[in-house]
């Protein structure tokens, strides 16, 4: 680990934009702890590197996210990004989505950051620096394509920046 590099935590590594940030923050000469439900899931994105841990973390489960920001600390001595990428789509006609569908969204989407935020923040705290990133997206101003409403929804109701 040189002086200038950064242990970054990553949820939702195991595909999409996760595997990218991820990606570029190896590139870039960081340490990586990437997190993904299936650990094997990043290990088949990334492969095998000396600055990777991949971690097998549900991220609407708070004993979980503390035990993924563990392992971070464990291997690398701190915790200086975090980056909230984790998240759950679920499309279909609003009114034949389930009860549980949006609660899925809500848990993953919402409470996901809002867990791991909570675990890596006393760390950050007691090194007195880190970065934390939320990674969300459009359809929170403006839920536009079709079987999108729902999702949308859930975005704008977790709004807090007044963008609506």
């Amino acid at each position: 680990m040189t002086e200038t590099s950064k242990v970054w935590l990553i949820t939702g590594a195991g595909r999409g934009l996760g595997v990218e940030i991820a990606k570029a923050a190896l590139d870039a000469g960081h340490q990586v702890v990437a997190t993904a439900r299936r650990a094997d899931a990043i290990t088949s994105a990334l492969g095998e590197h000396e600055a990777l841990l991949p971690v097998a973390l549900d991220v609407t489960d708070p004993s979980a996210a503390q035990e993924a920001v563990q392992a971070a600390v464990e291997r690398y001595g701190r915790l200086d990004v975090l980056v909230n990428n984790a998240a759950s789509f679920n499309a279909g006609f609003f009114e034949e989505m389930t009860p549980e569908d949006f609660r899925g969204q809500i848990e993953t989407s919402f409470f996901g950051p809002v867990n791991v935020t909570r675990a890596a923040l006393p760390q950050m705290r007691r090194q007195r620096s880190g970065l934390v990133i939320t990674i969300s997206s459009t359809a929170g101003i403006s839920a536009e394509g079709d079987f999108v409403s729902a999702y949308g929804e859930l975005l704008m109701a977790a709004d807090t920046h007044g963008t609506r």
